[in-house]
């Protein structure tokens, strides 16, 4: 079972600055993730040739189903507002996370995160990577109950915010919500929480511990899966983790391959 986020920087390449569909379906394919969380998910945007980033992964994957969950509806960083339940259907340009799955799913939660109440510096990456003072936006959190050969389980993605210390209530309020839901329990996120930070105020097992930005030399790990130390026994040993470097976004995804209790890589 491998188990995978990445975030997709709405599947922009840092070479050309440009969106290639194909290229966002060749990249999933690579992974070969069972299930995948992917964060800053473009569908509409003009930005992304108009683009439905999430239904590309899925169909790359051979999903058997797919939630995106747009935070946004607008563009980040030239106007946006904050979507709604209402907003899940429409037809404006969306941005936003998003969870797929081979495995089938018996039920969907959703929980809106609200922004940080201030802005916020943050690196704009490409080609003349910038600083920039930015409004933080609404984040979301996706949760799946998911069928997977080693029984049910919990799987969820979210992007959180860039403030620090706003992430971190965030992340506790992640946590709280995942707690109504059945053991055992993942989390595929961008967590814009660096190393060991996340299990700390988590509580949560870290299964990964490689940096995974900025993609050209990874320094940082921002990119995280975690496992709730509730019914974490239930869940198979993690037997392999790779970061790949792909030709879309400015982070490196991170997956890991699970399989039997007899397995031998386990870092907490």
């Amino acid at each position: 079972m491998r188990l995978g986020t990445f975030n997709l920087m709405n599947g922009r390449s840092l070479t050309d600055g440009l969106v290639d569909a194909g290229r966002v379906r060749a990249a999933i394919e690579e992974l070969d993730a069972d299930v995948l969380g992917l964060q800053e998910v473009d569908r509409g945007q003009q930005r992304s040739g108009h683009a439905d980033l999430a239904r590309i992964a899925a169909d790359a994957m051979g999903a058997a189903a797919m939630l995106f969950v747009p935070a946004v509806v607008g563009t980040p960083g030239l106007g946006f507002r904050i979507a709604t339940d209402d907003d899940q259907d429409g037809g404006e340009p969306h941005y936003g996370v998003a969870l797929v799955s081979r495995f089938p799913v018996t039920e969907w939660r959703i929980t809106r995160l609200p922004p940080a109440p201030l802005r916020a510096p943050i690196l704009i990456p490409g080609p003349k990577a910038r600083m920039m003072l930015l409004d933080d936006e609404p984040r979301v959190l996706i949760a799946a109950v998911v069928e997977t050969p080693v029984g049910r389980v919990t799987i969820a993605t979210t992007h959180l915010s860039f403030v620090p210390g706003w992430n971190v209530r965030q992340l506790r309020l992640v946590r709280r919500a995942l707690r109504r839901m059945p053991a055992p329990r993942v989390l595929l996120a961008d967590l814009n929480l660096p190393g060991g930070l996340p299990r700390l105020f988590s509580g949560w097992r870290r299964l990964a511990g490689v940096p995974t930005y900025p993609s050209p030399a990874p320094r940082v790990q921002f990119d995280h899966v975690l496992a709730d130390r509730h019914g974490f026994e239930r869940l198979p040993r993690v037997v392999g983790v790779a970061s790949p470097q792909l030709p879309v976004s400015d982070h490196r995804p991170l997956v890991v391959t699970m399989g039997d209790r007899s397995g031998t890589l386990e870092i907490d």
